[in-house]
């Protein structure tokens, strides 16, 4: 059994509403992938762009695989998203729509060893949401506080 990574965007949940979740494979060379399953990856300032009818993750940093010489890959380049021509056509529409954004959530490998990328359709939150999510935040850390004293 491989060790299941798990890459998290944290920012993602705190900068924007999210309104649809998509799970999309992902395009790889082979030391994207061992970089990936060692943990040397990053979708903190990642987003993702149709060029044509395809999706493809911009921005997302995944390094250089120490262990090859020759055939190394470029650690921030485009890399092409795989979802079916339902979800891609309905990402397009939607997309279309002012102050919407498809945002990379988690990137993971499945039980067959497979890279796969969250995504989700997002709406960018204003300052005073997130203030708000903050405050909530806050309230919600001193209740569990004094249920934890009492």
């Amino acid at each position: 059994m491989q060790k299941s990574v798990n890459i998290l965007n944290r920012k993602a949940k705190f900068n924007y509403d999210i309104l649809e979740k998509f799970t999309a494979g992902i395009v790889l060379a082979g030391s994207e992938i061992k970089s990936i399953r060692l943990g040397k990856a990053s979708i903190a300032e990642s987003f993702c762009e149709f060029q044509g009818m395809e999706l493809y993750a911009i921005n997302t940093h995944i390094e250089e695989y120490a262990y090859s010489k020759h055939f190394n890959h470029k650690p921030k380049t485009e890399r092409k998203l795989l979802l079916n021509k339902k979800e891609l056509k309905s990402l397009h529409k939607s997309i279309q729509n002012k102050g919407l954004t498809i945002i990379p959530l988690r990137l993971f490998t499945n039980e067959k060893g497979l890279a796969k990328l969250d995504i989700a359709l997002c709406k960018g939150k204003k300052d005073y949401d997130k203030r708000d999510s903050i405050k909530d935040r806050d309230t919600k850390r001193d209740l569990d506080r004094l249920k934890k004293t009492y």
